[in-house]
């Protein structure tokens, strides 16, 4: 039995993310099943992590245990023809046998995308749009206070109960803007539940007035986030790459 790693990318619109959930369309269940047509028997593959309901994924990582002597190339293109177009598996390789797509990554890069105004027919379902200006240079500035190793807690999504430390290394913070878009970059050693989207969701309360440096520095030191912004919306972000040693 051979330990495959494979990379995908998907599209996330139509999915309740990348984890099995009873009756409902996942993009696990959806890879796993293109592997039990092809392989002939069931197949469970373990991700990275998980993305929520309507997130995308440009290098999501995930690894299985199966026969093929039929090569790599050839795996690619059996699986292309049995998984919808919105979900792509564009990498696979053998891996050791403790090799584990979750335990053995190191740190994780997402990035969101907004856009200034109204965008386009063809990107209005993966970027979060803003009718209002946004003060981009004050929020470069702030992402960067939040970058470093700091307890994440009020960054996490409202109600949740994770058990985990919420400390978190979050090594990059990094905001660009091209004409009308704007792009976050983040890049840290693992993510609380939706905490990617609740540092854009802050970032953009900062950028329109709503709350200021001083909150931003405040959420860090209480943990105590309360109503002062929203959870960006799921459909501007991406699982950018997966770092393992």
């Amino acid at each position: 039995m051979m330990r495959w790693k494979c990379t995908c990318a998907y599209e996330g619109t139509a999915y309740c993310g990348w984890q099995l959930q009873d009756g409902q369309p996942s993009v696990q269940g959806t890879i796993e099943a293109a592997l039990g047509r092809l392989l002939e028997r069931p197949v469970r593959i373990h991700g990275s992590g998980r993305t929520d309901s309507g997130v995308h994924a440009l290098g999501q990582v995930f690894h299985f245990d199966a026969n093929w002597s039929h090569g790599t190339e050839d795996l690619l293109a059996a699986l292309r023809t049995r998984l919808p177009p919105d979900i792509q598996v564009y990498r696979a390789v053998s891996a050791p046998p403790r090799w584990h797509a979750r335990l053995s990554a190191v740190a994780k890069r997402y990035h969101y995308r907004l856009h200034l105004g109204q965008p386009s027919p063809f990107e209005r379902r993966y970027v979060w749009a803003h009718p209002r200006p946004l003060d981009i240079d004050r929020i470069a500035a702030a992402a960067r206070l939040l970058e470093g190793r700091h307890d994440f807690k009020g960054f996490r999504a409202l109600g949740s109960s994770e058990l985990e430390s919420t400390v978190r290394h979050l090594r990059r913070l990094h905001v660009t803007r091209t004409g009308p878009r704007i792009r976050i970059v983040a890049e840290a050693d693992g993510f609380l539940y939706k905490m990617a989207r609740s540092l854009t969701g802050a970032l953009i309360a900062l950028g329109r007035g709503q709350i200021t440096e001083s909150d931003l520095t405040n959420l860090l030191r209480t943990g105590e986030r309360g109503p002062h912004f929203e959870t960006a919306p799921a459909h501007g972000l991406f699982l950018e790459r997966v770092f393992y040693r």
